[in-house]
């Protein structure tokens, strides 16, 4: 099952309990649940998770709550048990060192407007920026205009005033990937990425020893791209997933 995601960051514990009893409980019978394990975006620290930890209580009441980083989620379902370095590509990005049993190194993340490098809101937010200061090849600016008939307040208004703006910049990862073939989106995708193993791989002492491995949507659809640019850094990327559900699910079900 899937509900709509949420961030201890952007919202409070009522809200989360919100979605949990109107998207996930309806569908099982939440009292019969010993043990949930949830790793969530901005799941970084005691204060962030009790928001997250709070609202699943009052949800799942005879259940014991195990709230984590998303990060350690991907850990978990790309590496188990061995070393590695793990990245998140989606609609942000974020990396971390782990060990085969824990995070030991991580970057802080510096969202949408500071970071990101490499994610679906640094691709839409690289592109967007190139159109606003009329940068765009005129092919492919002409099938921007087509493809969102956008005016410069509506974008201007998107990042700017309304709610989920890393979101906005995201959704034009798709337009992106319909036009890869393109030099110009290439060369975005591939500059995007340079910037991604230097700001979030290349700090990692091992970053030549051990793979990289990678999950989300970014990733997995550009994971060709990523391979030939880690090799210019001299690095050795592993898996690659879409989502990280069926690599936790067998994860967890070995821990039992």
């Amino acid at each position: 099952m899937q509900t709509q995601g949420f961030n201890p960051y952007l919202v409070g514990s009522d809200a989360i309990e919100e979605i949990l009893w109107k998207e996930l409980q309806p569908y099982i019978d939440n009292d019969a649940v010993s043990y949930v394990y949830y790793y969530g975006a901005g799941c970084s620290s005691p204060v962030k998770n009790m928001i997250v930890e709070t609202a699943f209580e009052k949800v799942f009441v005879n259940a014991r709550i195990n709230i984590s980083h998303d990060l350690l989620g991907a850990a978990h379902a790309l590496c188990a048990d061995s070393e590695g370095i793990v990245a998140i590509l989606g609609t942000g990005s974020n990396s971390c060192y782990y060990d085969g049993r824990e995070i030991k190194d991580g970057i802080f993340s510096l969202g949408y407007f500071f970071g990101d490098e490499g994610s679906g809101a640094y691709l839409g937010k690289q592109l967007l920026t190139a159109y606003l200061h009329k940068e765009l090849p005129a092919d492919i600016e002409e099938r921007l205009k087509q493809e969102y008939p956008s005016s410069l307040e509506s974008i201007l208004d998107a990042v700017y005033s309304k709610p989920a703006p890393s979101r906005f910049l995201a959704s034009f990862s798709r337009f992106i990937n319909m036009n890869r073939e393109h030099p110009y989106i290439n060369n975005l995708l591939t500059e995007a990425f340079k910037a991604f193993y230097k700001y979030q791989v290349c700090c990692y002492p091992k970053h030549k020893e051990i793979p990289v491995h990678f999950v989300g949507s970014v990733a997995f659809h550009y994971q060709d791209i990523l391979t030939q640019v880690g090799l210019q850094f001299g690095i050795r990327t592993g898996r690659f997933i879409q989502a990280p559900i069926d690599g936790l699910v067998e994860y967890h079900n070995d821990k039992k």
